[in-house]
Formats: C-alpha cells, structure tokens, sequence
C-alpha cells in the first residue's frame, strides 16, 4: 500500500505542532500540509485532495463540520478536539475517530491503524470492482424485499418502506417510518440492490428515498441540505450533489 496522504487543520499552533510530532514517526503517512483556518482547509482538501485529515472542531470562520460540507473531495477524517460534546455528530459524519485534546501518541497511533485498515480494505474493494467490470450488465429489475434481523427474529422489509440509509462503520442503519435495523452489509452494497431512482445517495454515508424527500434547502455558500417528511435532515456532499440537480425541472 501506498503513503497515505494527510492534512492537519488545527487554529491552535501547538496542537498542530503535537500532531507534526506524532506523524514524524509514522511511515505510512505523508504530510502534505496544516491549515490554522476552516477557509484556508477547504481550499486546500479539494487542491491536494489527501487521503486522511485531522480536523479540529472549533476554529474561527468555518468550524470543522463547516469544513466537511465546503469540500468536493471526502477523506478520511479524524476529530482532534477540546470538546467530548462532538463526538456523537462526528461519528453520524463517519468520522474514522474522535480525539480529545492534549491528544494522547498511543490513542493517536491506533487511530492511525484504524484510518490504514480503512483505506487498505476500501482499495481491495475498489480493485475487486474492477477486476469484475466486464463481467456487469445493467440489472433488469431491483430488489424488492430484504430481510433484515433484529434481536433473534428476521423481518420480511419492502424496500419500499426504507426512507433513508445511514453508513456506520462497516455496518447500515436502515430506518423506516416505525422502526430501526442495522445491516451487516456496507451502504455500498445495499446502494446495488436498490432502485437508483428512487435511492438516491446524498453523501458517502448517506441514502435518502426520493418517495420521503420533503424539500432541499439551499444554503447561501452553494451547499444543499435534503430534508425529510419525518424532519430529518442531511448535508448534501457536492460530490453526489449532481444526483439532486437530476431530478431538477
């Protein structure tokens, strides 16, 4: 496997100086560059497009969440802050981990491994992928039904009642109007079953049914949010943003 690539965006220069510390004895990684502003980091992510970045949350201007709805390329990405109060939005943005500050070498370290493992086993798959292109042809028809577990039962699940689909880790969160699953499958691999254009992905970690979809609201900085009959909400990435525009008239 190849040097990952990262970037450190941090306000704070002794925490950069930290992290620069950190991956100095880390092979793997190659540093291409820190950011101290939430601007200055979008600009950089879409020009360098590194595999990994260590974002920090509160910063002046653009926070780290802004950070991620800003740019066109998605890395991988690890929370370096002060604040635990983060940790439950950082992981619903499939963050690889969530570090609290002053960061510790041995938590850094196996969230390093982490990001590799990560960035190994998506490769594999990207190469299987196209090891198998020839054989693919378009499908006729989709999926109608999946079973789904829960406690010791399976559920008969129309797709049909699916309203959005929600990456978590290598697991799926498949939730309904009345009820939750969580599949052992990939978001990846149920996006392969379903209708495209009744699914619709959204973001690397999210799929929304067209069918629930109640509006989408554009933001001022050309960002876009789709908002559910049921209320809930989810950030357009502009790199599947294109799927939305499609169904533009």
């Amino acid at each position: 496997m190849t040097k990952a690539t990262c970037l450190i965006i941090d306000d704070e220069k002794l925490a950069r100086d930290l992290l620069r510390e950190y991956l100095s004895s880390i092979d793997e990684i190659e540093l291409l560059d820190e950011c101290a502003k939430g601007s200055e980091a979008v600009e950089k992510i879409n020009k360098l497009k590194p595999d990994l970045i260590f974002l920090d949350v509160q910063m002046p201007g653009l926070n780290g969440f802004d950070v991620l709805d800003e740019i066109d390329h998605e890395p991988y990405v690890i929370f370096t802050t002060a604040y635990d109060q983060y940790a439950i939005k950082a992981f619903e943005r499939n963050a690889i981990d969530y570090l609290l500050k002053p960061v510790d070498e041995e938590r850094f370290k196996a969230a390093i491994e982490r990001a590799l493992k990560r960035k190994k086993m998506e490769e594999g798959r990207i190469e299987d992928l196209l090891g198998g292109l020839r054989e693919v042809k378009p499908r006729e028809s989709y999926d109608s039904h999946i079973f789904v577990q829960k406690s010791e039962k399976l559920f008969n699940l129309p797709i049909e009642e699916i309203i959005y689909l929600e990456a978590s880790g290598d697991y799926t969160i498949i939730s309904t109007k009345n009820d939750q699953f969580v599949s052992s499958s990939g978001i990846g691999k149920l996006e392969e079953i379903m209708n495209p254009d009744t699914f619709i992905r959204v973001h690397r970690s999210t799929i929304v049914n067209v069918n629930y979809l109640k509006e989408i609201e554009r933001h001022f900085n050309g960002g876009m949010i789709v908002k559910m009959q049921s209320g809930k909400s989810f950030p357009v990435s502009r790199t599947y943003a294109k799927q939305i525009r499609k169904k533009v008239v």
